[in-house]
């Protein structure tokens, strides 16, 4: 057992005025199980790249440590080899019989690692680095979301794999991994860090308790300042009422009045001017208890939507349908019968390659940019004005006014629905080459919100997506009920969103 001690860190990136961490401190455990929780932008990746020493800062960060760090880089000449013979790049001193031991343990044959690696599935990929990253005995484990694209199965195993672990920093947004694998919670608010015990369920309680009773603090700081408002302006009114009847006095209205009484009523106005400073000091002391009760309270911005209804109450049909890539060669989609109404929100449901992102481009058509060898039939409907999300975002270059321009989307209302999914307007000014792969597809998410359409596809749209943001869509998805296509492994997101599962 290690303890990681950071005292007062302090960090920016290079041209940017806004603080990414200021005199942070805090400490954890390398015996934990630690979940990661926090924003898209709020520093998770950047802190656990602080961990590994790629930048430099202000502060400490004690340890004696090692750290190992997952996703390894694999370049584009290691995917043309077996992992066997790089995993030594990426990770010096490991042994092969290690490896085996951990690959038996996420339930995937030893022969993966002598295969090409740039032939293997996503899921097959994770596990093999994942197997090279804890083959190691005494490193500290830095894991960046682990189960971005992997499929139902692969996330199941994954997460079985993890919760036998210990000695690990998991940054997820995945609420089932995470109330099955951590013990801890390491969590960035919008104004402070938390460190407590638990797992991401116990966490999210405890932060709903506390945001109640901040809010319930800060209403009645509200009354009592406002009480204390309407006090002092009373009693300084009196005062100066008192005050100006200290000179001059009509003795025919005032018989019982003289001119010793002057003294008397200037001790009269000294107190009262005294109340008054007691109000003030009273109201600065309840100012400054209410100041900070609700800097980490998170509100998200109820989003809308403006979905367009189809005049027809089926918009899709398929009957015997099947899709491939190569004309000689076998058809990844074979015999689909399916079909979507008005008003479903449909996910499909199956193993990596089983087709499902197939389905979604032979909808799309030409917009997909990918020419399909089908078989079998596939109706769309005619008219039908389709939002699409991809699930890649390499594509985005350039700042946010070329990306409106590039759409047709008017860029004062993008922008202001990127600050209703909480993105900087310190963003807004970089190439979404420098974003991060959240922010990028908060990007995809507004672009396809602001578009009204008949049918919103959506393929993989909440990988990277920040726990709040899922819940935020999930409100308006709930609300607006459009009619979608999705793919999604969030089992919590597809719960309480589909109306109807397509198994594939």
């Amino acid at each position: 057992m290690a303890l990681i001690q950071v005292t007062d860190l302090t960090f920016f990136y290079e041209g940017n005025f806004d603080p990414v961490f200021e005199h942070v401190s805090f400490s954890i455990d390398t015996n934990w199980k630690l979940g990661f929780i926090g924003r898209n932008g709020k520093g998770k990746t950047t802190f656990l790249n602080l961990l590994m020493g790629k930048y430099e800062y202000c502060g400490s960060i004690c340890t004696s440590t090692v750290f190992d760090y997952f996703p390894y880089v694999v370049s584009e000449n290691q995917m043309r080899q077996c992992a066997v013979d790089f995993m030594e790049e990426i990770k010096p001193g490991v042994e092969q019989w290690r490896v085996i031991c951990e690959l038996n343990l996420l339930n995937l044959d030893a022969e993966v690692l002598y295969q090409p690696f740039e032939i293997l599935s996503h899921g097959q990929r994770t596990k093999v680095l994942l197997a090279v990253l804890f083959s190691g005995e005494n490193d500290f484990l830095l894991i960046d979301e682990p189960t971005n694209h992997l499929d139902q199965e692969a996330r199941e195993q994954v997460r079985e794999y993890l919760r036998g672990k210990k000695g690990f920093i998991l940054v997820s947004h995945d609420r089932d991994l995470l109330d099955a694998c951590i013990d801890h919670v390491l969590v960035l608010n919008r104004q402070s860090i938390d460190v407590q015990s638990g797992n991401f369920s116990s966490w999210w309680e405890n932060k709903r308790r506390k945001d109640a009773f901040s809010e319930a603090e800060n209403e009645k700081h509200k009354r009592e300042i406002a009480s204390l408002q309407r006090a002092a302006g009373r009693t300084s009114r009196w005062a100066d009422k008192s005050e100006n009847s200290k000179i001059g006095f009509d003795p025919l209205k005032e018989p019982d009045r003289c001119i010793s009484t002057r003294a008397y009523i200037g001790a009269k106005t000294k107190k009262m001017q005294a109340r008054v400073k007691s109000y003030e000091k009273r109201m600065e002391r309840e100012i400054q208890e209410k100041e900070g009760l609700l800097a980490d309270i998170e509100r998200p911005v109820e989003l809308k939507l403006q979905p367009l209804t189809y005049h027809k109450e089926r918009l899709i049909y398929a009957r015997q349908f099947s899709a491939g890539y190569d004309p000689e060669g076998e058809h990844v989609l074979q015999s689909l019968d399916f079909e979507l109404k008005r008003g479903e929100r449909v996910f499909l449901h199956g193993a990596n390659g089983c087709g499902k992102s197939t389905l979604i481009r032979a909808i799309l058509g030409d917009q997909a940019g990918v020419q399909l060898h089908t078989s079998g039939e596939l109706s769309v409907g005619g008219g039908i004005t389709v939002s699409y999300i991809n699930q890649d975002t390499s594509f985005l270059y350039g700042g946010i006014k070329e990306f409106c321009h590039r759409k047709g989307l008017d860029e004062s209302l993008f922008c202001a629905l990127l600050r209703q999914l909480d993105m900087e307007r310190t963003q807004f000014v970089k190439p979404m080459e420098d974003f991060s792969e959240g922010q990028k597809k908060k990007v995809l998410i507004a672009a396809s919100l602001m578009t009204p359409a008949h049918l919103y596809i959506w393929d993989e749209p909440l990988n990277y997506i920040d726990v709040f943001t899922r819940m935020q869509i999930e409100s308006l998805l709930l609300k607006y009920e459009p009619t979608m296509l999705l793919v999604d492994h969030d089992v919590r997101f597809r719960e309480r969103i589909a109306t109807r599962v397509v198994e594939m």
